[in-house]
């Protein structure tokens, strides 16, 4: 294999060449980072690389593999980080000019844990600032490009996790999810996004947007990947009390599993409300291949889903503005315009909306808890749209005009409010060649069902290979 050609790699297909060291994790990351030189300028997925450290991490990984130190799947692999994951002595800026030039000493645990497994670590990549938006518009690093289109957005707020994962700019990568940030650019960037159930993973050293809604997670090119990453990241942390003291599951080992019988359900009135022509046509194409694949699939009616985005909108507004209140007194005008819009909207609602909005949460989780009491798995599209291009702020839905992010985040954020694990990943493409996300939720704590019916659907896709030219 060429050299040039490793950027292209799974984790799995390249760990296996790694721990038969038919490859060594130098070449792996002097790939990838050649890969970033050529490719980056049209992507603008990065916003720090950190090419001596990756050189360096390679170099110790190297050694460890020749000296019959493996360490797992991970050893030696080339992954980015997103730009709100604090790292000891690199810059963390949150894609904001606020944060510009802090480097925290410390850090994530989520960081600490990729570094025990010998992942190497390439950089930090673009984001909506402050993770509060859906396009990765960003007014101070740039826009962040969808390799499938650079006209349109990648969606957001990981924006530059999916982009840099699906042009092959890093073998896979680690972002942040409050309201469908993981799972909404990896629907539109054709990649695979877990957001795994609140409190698997710790969010110690996560900058936050709104801390009873943010999840941290993997972007990956497989779920094979998504799978082998959560192995690593998952368990209970002293440092995040949110975080549970459970098991976790060998996830790997799940994908294996039969999906015969399994019981899958969509919420029709919700799913099939301001859906996209080419969106519902791809969904429905799914729901019947996973029913050859042997899964049940029924309709369900779960009428309460139709206030998420509201709930979901006034619980961040309101967690959002509590935490930036004292920074937005005294900078306000070094945030972006979209983003101090909506802090400054947070700083009027009333306590009585908040717990309003959290008395309308515990209801949204009741309900799925109900609908997942006798199924395994709920299905919905991961966007309502393909896509929107770079700078839209409406879409066209059928005879509707609708707000883009609206129309991005309506499908993802019960599973925020919720906590409840949720995966995308592609099911399709558009006439215009853009990716098409199949969301799958599942029980708390169930993500090996979720990986489980994915990895099933995945293997049976005509389009698993396809990749954006760039």
């Amino acid at each position: 294999m060429k050299r040039d050609d490793l950027c292209f790699l799974t984790i799995g297909q390249l760990s296996e060449l790694l721990r038969k060291k038919e490859v060594s994790p130098v070449e792996a990351t002097e790939a990838v980072l050649s890969r970033i030189e050529q490719v980056d300028e049209r992507v603008h997925a990065y916003i720090t690389v950190t090419r001596e450290d990756a050189r360096r991490m390679a170099q110790e990984a190297e050694k460890a593999i020749l000296s019959g130190n493996y360490l797992g799947p991970l050893h030696g692999v080339p992954i980015s980080l997103k730009d709100n994951l604090s790292t000891r002595g690199v810059q963390t800026t949150a894609g904001s000019k606020i944060l510009q030039g802090y480097i925290p000493n410390y850090d994530a645990t989520l960081v600490e844990r990729l570094k025990a497994a010998g992942a190497v670590i390439l950089g930090k990549v673009n984001m909506h600032e402050f993770a509060y938006g859906a396009t990765t518009n960003n007014p101070h690093y740039g826009p962040t490009h969808n390799p499938w289109d650079i006209e349109r957005i990648p969606g957001g707020s990981s924006g530059g996790s999916a982009a840099a994962v699906a042009a092959s700019l890093c073998i896979a990568s680690i972002g942040t999810d409050t309201g469908g940030s993981i799972r909404i650019p990896s629907s539109l960037c054709g990649v695979v996004g877990l957001k795994q159930t609140y409190g698997r993973v710790s969010r110690h050293g996560v900058i936050p947007l709104s801390w009873s809604l943010d999840h941290a997670g993997p972007i990956t090119k497989n779920v094979e990947d998504a799978a082998w990453m959560l192995q690593v990241i998952a368990g209970v942390d002293p440092k995040d009390p949110t975080t549970r003291d459970l098991p976790v599951p060998d996830y790997a080992a799940a994908l294996r599993g039969d999906i015969q019988g399994i019981r899958c359900v969509v919420p029709r009135d919700y799913v099939y409300e301001r859906l996209d022509k080419e969106v519902g046509e791809a969904f429905r194409s799914a729901l019947c291949a996973l029913a050859g694949l042997g899964a049940r699939v029924e309709e369900i009616s779960l009428p309460r889903l139709a206030h998420a985005p509201a709930v979901e909108l006034a619980i961040i507004l309101a967690e959002a503005s509590s935490y930036h209140q004292e920074t937005l007194r005294k900078r306000a005008g070094e945030y972006g315009p979209d983003v101090r819009a909506f802090l400054e909207l947070g700083e009027l609602l009333l306590a009585t909306h908040y717990l309003k909005a959290q008395r309308a949460q515990s209801l949204l989780r009741q309900d799925l808890k109900e609908a997942l009491r006798e199924a395994d798995l709920l299905l919905t599209p991961t966007a309502a749209v393909a896509a929107p291009r770079i700078g839209e702020e409406s879409i066209q839905i059928g005879q509707e005009t609708v707000d883009v992010v609206g129309a991005l985040i309506r499908l993802t954020c019960p599973f925020n409010l919720t906590g409840l694990p949720a995966l995308t990943i592609p099911c399709g493409f558009t006439r215009a060649g853009l990716p098409i996300g199949l969301q799958i939720a599942g029980r708390a704590f169930d993500e090996a069902t979720v990986l489980r019916l994915a990895h099933a659907y995945e293997v049976s896709a005509p389009w698993k290979e396809r990749r954006p030219i760039l």
